[in-house]
């Protein structure tokens, strides 16, 4: 099992993507600029640009779209969550909670849940940073793209 997480070491970094791939495409896209600078405008320089700047783009919107999806599904599951943990007074306000605050809400303990909730919805907090560092219990969340 992975190291005990918390508020400090919770970010994901999928080191062959973050260091190998985007790095790569970004070195792909450079040099196609640099060739231009050196050899001029040509039909197959123009092709190896368009290419080289789709292959980043595609890279970095796949990741996007994985992080979106993972939202969506942290979305149903913390509503579920929130369904049979909240008192009845908060269970009426769960649709007042927001998917960013759902994304940061996971992290808190089933037992910090309600009170936390309370003070998300009370005071009006939406950014994610701020829920995360409110977390006293962190719960993991291993399982993320």
């Amino acid at each position: 099992m992975a190291k005990q997480q918390n508020y400090s070491n919770h970010v994901k970094f999928v080191p062959l993507f973050h260091f190998f791939v985007l790095p790569v495409l970004l070195i792909n896209f450079f040099s196609s600029i640099f060739r231009y600078r050196v050899l001029g405008f040509s039909w197959a320089w123009l092709i190896g640009m368009l290419t080289a700047l789709a292959l980043f783009m595609l890279a970095g919107l796949g990741r996007t779209f994985a992080l979106k999806v993972q939202d969506r599904v942290i979305r149903m599951e913390e509503r579920q969550r929130c369904e049979r943990l909240l008192p009845a007074e908060l269970k009426s306000r769960i649709a007042e909670i927001t998917p960013e605050q759902f994304v940061a809400l996971r992290f808190a303990s089933d037992g910090e849940l309600p009170g936390l909730v309370n003070k998300v919805l009370t005071d009006k907090i939406s950014d994610r940073k701020t829920i995360k560092q409110m977390v006293k219990n962190w719960r993991g969340d291993y399982l993320r793209a």
